[in-house]
C-alpha cells in the first residue's frame, strides 16, 4: 500500500516530482563527479609526486657511517610501501688534483627511485660509471677513461653515461656501490627512501624506519612532503566546496517543492488524519515520500556523475578516471539525507493541519 500510494502521488504530481528529483539528480551527480575525481587525481597526483624522487633520507648520526645492515632493516620496515637506495660519498681528486663528488649507489634502485633523472645510459659493468654532465667537461671532455685517486688509492673509470638534473648530481660522478666501498673502504652514509601513501602514511613509516635503524636519523624532504600536502588539501577544499554549493541549492529547491506538496495535500492529509491516520504514519509517509525521492535521484546521479568525472579527466588531465562505485554509498546517503533534512518543515506544516476545517473549505 504504502509503494502504490507513493507512485500514485509521483504520477499526479509529476511536475514538482520532476523538478525536485532534476535537483536531487543534479546534485547527486555534481557530488560524484567530485568525489571520484578527488580519489582519482589522488591517487594520480601522489604518483606524480612519488616520481620526483625520495620523500624521506636516512643519514648517520653526526655524519657516521650507517650500519651495515641500515638498507634490509629499511626495506623490512618499508614492506611494499616503498623503495630505498644507499648512497656513500667521498671527495676525490682528478689527475691534476682538482676535487670532485664521487658517490656509490645502487644503480637497479636509482633507477626505480629517481626516475626524473635524465640517464643516457645506465652503467651495468664494474669500473664503470655515470657522470654528471657538468662534472663530465672537467673530467673528460673527450668522454674518454679517466682517474681518481683518493688516500692515495686509485680507480680507472669508464664513462658509461651522463645524468642531468639541473641540480647536485651534475657535478658528481657515480659508481657501483660494490666498486665504491672496495675502492674507498667507506660504508654508505645516506639511505633515499620514498615512502608511499598519504602524509599520515608516510609519517608513520618515518617512525617506524626510526625505531628499526636507532643509530640513525629520519628526516622529510620537506619540500616533496609539504608540496604534496599542500596541492591535495586545496584540491580537497576546492572540489568539497563546490559540492557542498551545489547540495545546498539542491536541498533548497526540495525543500520548496515539499513545501508545495503539503500545500496541494492539504486536503489528501486532512481525509486521511479524519479517518484515523496518526501523525506518526502521516510523517513516516511523508518522510518516505521525500527518502525515496532522494534515493532515485543520487542513483540516477551516480551514473551521470561518473559520466561527468570521466569525461571532466579525459579533456582537462588527458587521463581515464576510473568509476569509485565506493562512492555510491556516501552519495546515496547523503541525497537521503539531504532530502530527510528538507523535509523537516514541511513535516511541521503538516503537523498543523486541521481535518475539520480543511474538509469545511477553509
Amino acid at each position: 500500500m504504502l509503494v502504490r500510494m507513493l507512485v500514485r502521488a509521483a504520477v499526479l504530481r509529476r511536475g514538482r516530482a520532476a523538478s525536485a528529483l532534476l535537483a536531487m539528480v543534479v546534485a547527486a551527480a555534481v557530488a560524484t563527479a567530485m568525489l571520484n575525481l578527488y580519489v582519482d587525481v589522488q591517487v594520480k597526483l601522489r604518483r606524480e609526486f612519488r616520481s620526483y624522487g625520495a620523500n624521506l633520507i636516512i643519514v648517520g648520526k653526526d655524519g657516521s657511517s650507517l650500519p651495515a645492515d641500515s638498507l634490509s632493516r629499511a626495506e623490512s620496515a618499508l614492506g611494499r610501501r616503498g623503495i630505498a637506495a644507499p648512497f656513500g660519498m667521498v671527495v676525490a681528486r682528478t689527475n691534476d688534483g682538482q676535487p670532485v663528488v664521487v658517490a656509490g649507489t645502487d644503480f637497479a634502485r636509482v633507477q626505480q627511485l629517481d626516475r626524473w633523472w635524465s640517464v643516457s645510459a645506465w652503467p651495468a659493468e664494474p669500473q664503470q660509471a655515470l657522470v654528471g654532465v657538468r662534472a663530465l667537461a672537467v673530467l673528460t671532455p673527450s668522454k674518454g677513461p679517466f682517474e681518481l685517486t683518493l688516500q692515495g688509492r686509485t680507480i680507472h673509470l669508464t664513462p658509461e653515461g651522463t645524468v642531468q638534473t639541473g641540480a647536485a648530481e651534475d657535478s658528481r660522478v657515480y659508481l657501483s656501490l660494490s666498486d665504491f666501498v672496495a675502492w674507498t673502504g667507506v660504508q654508505p652514509s645516506t639511505i633515499e627512501v620514498q615512502a608511499n601513501g598519504s602524509p599520515e602514511d608516510v609519517d608513520a613509516i618515518m617512525r617506524h624506519l626510526a625505531q628499526a635503524i636507532p643509530a640513525a636519523e629520519v628526516r622529510p624532504v620537506r619540500q616533496i612532503v609539504e608540496g604534496e600536502a599542500r596541492v591535495l588539501n586545496k584540491m580537497r577544499a576546492t572540489l568539497l566546496a563546490a559540492s557542498m554549493l551545489i547540495i545546498l541549492t539542491a536541498g533548497l529547491c526540495v525543500l520548496s517543492t515539499l513545501m508545495g506538496w503539503v500545500f496541494d495535500r492539504r486536503r489528501d492529509f486532512a481525509i486521511m488524519k479524519a479517518l484515523g491516520g496518526s501523525e506518526r504514519i502521516l510523517n513516516g509517509f511523508f518522510a518516505a515520500e521525500a527518502a525515496a525521492l532522494g534515493a532515485i535521484g543520487a542513483l540516477a546521479g551516480f551514473v551521470l556523475g561518473v559520466g561527468i568525472a570521466a569525461w571532466i579527466g579525459r579533456v582537462n588531465f588527458h587521463a581515464s578516471v576510473e568509476p569509485r562505485f565506493g562512492v555510491l554509498p556516501w552519495v546515496l546517503a547523503g541525497s537521503i539525507g539531504v532530502t530527510l533534512a528538507a523535509a523537516i518543515v514541511p513535516i511541521s506544516v503538516l503537523r498543523c493541519v486541521q481535518p475539520a476545517v480543511i474538509l469545511r473549505g477553509e
